[in-house]
């Protein structure tokens, strides 16, 4: 039975693409294949695995991937594509897991006591570890590729760029960066505009990454870092930036957030949110929730237009970033198989394939799913004063 089904899901995979070469080994040796030579073999060491990825779907698939019972020869990516072309979790994923998946988003939602723990479950695996595959500015967030040949360095100072002209900061102005990360855009709007910047974070290993980054720079008249939750903060700044930090507020806690952004920018100042996002409502990936971003949740462009509209922001620019999302994760794919030994080192061969399949999961997912990339500009009430057109963004 099981591994009859595994093979419908395999055939229904070739109907998706019919040019596409891959096979599934199976673990008494009977194979099934298509083309002659496959791209990607997916080999399971058991029945038991097999078991598990029928009955639990793309989670029941990244347990026995971290556990080493599959094993993917060839392009990973290419498997996840082809798997995602059917929608395996929507041919089978039982009941009672989608119970569990409900029952983990309620015991996991990022209130003031849970937030601390779902970020560190995230964060706090360790700079080195994250230092691996990001780049030199510690970015974790898609950057912004002005050309094919962008370094991924130069890429996420073009996001910074990017962001900046379209907040049109200027030397003084008061900066506010909601979920500052590794403190790159604090840097970037403090060194190359003159802003003054202020930064929280509820990652330990973060907030003194930052302040130690801070001072060897000599910027310690500019730049502020803040070990607080976002509903702690106060003071009224003229811009406000969320750079890859929505996705943790959770969905029962959209209007805090907008309501909070609202009180801490002043009126007629400017704002943007720059998060990941999906078109429609869809189920949530139970894989990534419990092993990767615990408490998270992919809002839809409505929900975020909607939030803003009732705190009484005006909407100014939408921008889907998708393919330089999808580029990034390439990048900081490439990096991490280049760095995989010291990873290992850092933790073990679980953790290695934890990550892996993280990172190209995602990648597909911008790639071919429904992921998305939204920047959103607006301002807090009407500003009339403001450019009619948006030459200033991509001028020379």
């Amino acid at each position: 039975m099981g591994k009859d089904f595994l093979k419908h899901i395999a055939r229904l995979m070739h109907q998706a693409d019919p040019a596409a070469s891959f096979a599934f080994e199976f673990w008494d040796g009977d194979i099934i294949r298509f083309g002659d030579t496959p791209g990607v073999t997916m080999r399971l060491k058991s029945k038991t695995c097999g078991d598990q990825i029928i009955s639990k779907g793309f989670l029941g698939f990244g347990e026995v991937y971290m556990s080493g019972n599959l094993e993917v020869e060839g392009d990973l990516p290419e498997l996840l594509r082809l798997g995602l072309a059917i929608d395996f979790d929507h041919h089978r994923l039982s009941l009672r897991h989608k119970l569990w998946c409900c029952l983990q988003a309620l015991l996991k939602r990022s209130s003031r006591r849970c937030a601390p723990t779902n970020i560190a479950f995230h964060y706090d695996l360790g700079n080195d570890f994250y230092a691996q595959y990001l780049d030199h500015t510690m970015t974790y967030s898609c950057a912004y590729f002005t050309t094919p040949d962008d370094s991924l360095e130069q890429a996420q100072r073009n996001k910074y760029e990017h962001i900046a002209r379209k907040l049109m900061l200027q030397a003084d102005e008061t900066l506010l960066d909601i979920g500052c990360g590794w403190g790159g855009m604090l840097i970037y709007a403090a060194e190359q505009y003159g802003a003054r910047c202020t930064g929280n974070t509820l990652s330990e290993n973060q907030y003194s990454y930052v302040k130690h980054l801070v001072k060897q720079r000599g910027l310690e008249d500019r730049v502020t870092v803040l070990y607080k939750d976002y509903r702690q903060l106060d003071g009224t700044f003229d811009k406000v930036v969320s750079i890859g930090m929505f996705e943790h507020v959770g969905k029962k806690y959209f209007p805090v957030f907008f309501r909070n952004m609202a009180q801490l920018l002043k009126s007629g100042g400017l704002g943007l949110l720059h998060t990941i996002g999906k078109d429609a409502p869809s189920s949530r990936d139970p894989w990534t929730f419990k092993y990767i971003f615990p408490g998270s949740y992919l809002p839809t462009l409505t929900e975020i237009c909607r939030g803003l509209s009732k705190i009484g922001g005006c909407i100014l620019d939408i921008e889907n970033l998708r393919l330089h999302y999808a580029q990034t994760l390439s990048k900081w794919s490439e990096n991490y198989e280049r760095n995989c030994d010291r990873i290992r080192e850092l933790g073990d061969d679980r953790l290695v394939r934890c990550w892996r399949l993280f990172l190209n999961s995602a990648m597909v997912g911008f790639s071919y799913g429904e992921s998305r990339l939204y920047q959103v500009l607006f301002s807090n009430g009407l500003n009339n004063a403001l450019p009619i057109t948006r030459a200033h963004i991509y001028q020379a």
